[in-house]
């Protein structure tokens, strides 16, 4: 299952949160991270096989990581499929 992980991160500290993320903690599960403007500071997308194993990734390990004030998590619906 694959989810999109919306951050809030403290002013002046995305960049920073993203190499911790990428780099420093290599946290399993995630396939991408990246800057972006707007509402959001960065986006997180993990990739775990279950439900619970996502909610562990996200609150027990991306939530903790400093400068972090926010979350917002997408999940992605499965069985549809994609035209074209």
């Amino acid at each position: 299952m694959r989810a999109y992980v919306m951050l809030t991160t403290k002013p002046g500290t995305s960049m920073e949160v993203l190499k911790y993320i990428k780099e420093v903690s290599n946290i399993e599960g995630v396939i991408h991270a990246d800057p972006v403007f707007g509402r959001f500071d960065a986006i997180v997308v993990v990739e775990a096989p279950s439900l619970e194993r996502l909610s562990e990734i996200i609150y027990k390990v991306i939530e903790k990581v400093p400068n972090v004030i926010h979350t917002e998590t997408a999940i992605v619906l499965t069985g549809l499929k994609s035209e074209g």
